[in-house]
């Protein structure tokens, strides 16, 4: 039987609070995504994390303006806004979406991020990947560990681009991403491995197409017209791990600069050298 003694630690401890004019503490923001890798593998504490709580970090930079995916649409920052502690990508029918990117990168590592992509109607694909630092595509290298294709959102592909004829590996994975879902990459330097909600679907052991230097993160939800109607994306967090093996960026964007997938026609947005 429960005893009135048994809530009393709690009360008085409460009531002290009070007493001394603080508020008590605010609980833990719950996360979206129940099962992750990091939980499953023991990954531990992660190097970098963003929960969104307070808007959108001063670590993650929104493209443009500028032109979207091969020049069509636009990629706008005002595509992207927070609420609640979560972070939203929005893509109108004609075209006007956004993307960010995650600073400082490295290579080697892991990525994990809670993320919910809402079903389409054609023309919008929602991504997390990591690209080149350097911005040097394609022998910088690229890899979507998490592409959303179909406009149900119920497979998701990854692609493995190495070389400079932009050669690719794929895998894909059945998944209801609608749902909230835990998206992770691992990259060692003998294998990169995907995983959803905790589970493998993904891993490449062929080093030589591994990418060859530092890649950051990014989100975008990306045009390829023609569009039926709207569309979004939503992130919860997004956490990064360095490993034994890690070897961080030498380049990087300052807090709160704007970013750019097109550095050729806006170097100004490109990583650079900080002081």
């Amino acid at each position: 039987m429960v005893q009135m003694s048994d809530f009393l630690p709690a009360v008085m401890s409460a009531l002290a609070v009070l007493a001394a004019g603080q508020a008590p503490p605010a609980p833990a923001d719950p996360s979206e995504c129940a099962t992750t890798a990091a939980e499953r593998f023991g990954w531990g504490e992660p190097t970098r994390r963003s929960d969104f709580s307070d808007g959108l970090p001063g670590d993650w930079h929104p493209y443009g303006p500028e032109p979207g995916h091969s020049k069509e649409g636009i990629r706008t920052p005002e595509a992207i806004t927070v609420a609640d502690g979560v972070v939203t990508i929005s893509a109108t029918e004609d075209g006007t979406t956004g993307a960010m990117s995650w600073h400082p990168g490295q290579r080697y590592g892991r990525w994990e991020a809670c993320v919910r992509s809402e079903a389409a109607h054609g023309g919008f694909n929602a991504l997390l990947l990591l690209w080149p630092v350097a911005e040097d595509f394609p022998v910088g290298g690229e890899i979507d560990w998490m592409e959303i294709t179909s406009d149900d959102r119920q497979e998701t592909d990854f692609f493995l681009h190495y070389g400079p004829e932009n050669d690719q590996d794929h895998g894909s994975v059945r998944h209801d991403a609608t749902q909230w879902s835990a998206f992770a990459l691992e990259w060692t330097p003998t294998a990169i491995t995907a995983y959803v909600n905790g589970e493998e679907w993904y891993s490449n052991t062929d080093t030589e197409k591994f990418p060859p230097r530092p890649m950051n993160m990014t989100m975008q939800l990306d045009y390829f017209p023609p569009a039926g109607g709207p569309a979004a994306m939503h992130m919860d967090w997004a956490k990064q791990w360095a490993l034994p093996e890690s070897e961080p960026a030498e380049l990087s964007l300052a807090p709160g600069d704007p970013a750019t997938g097109q550095p050729d026609d806006y170097p100004d947005r490109a990583p650079r050298r900080l002081p």
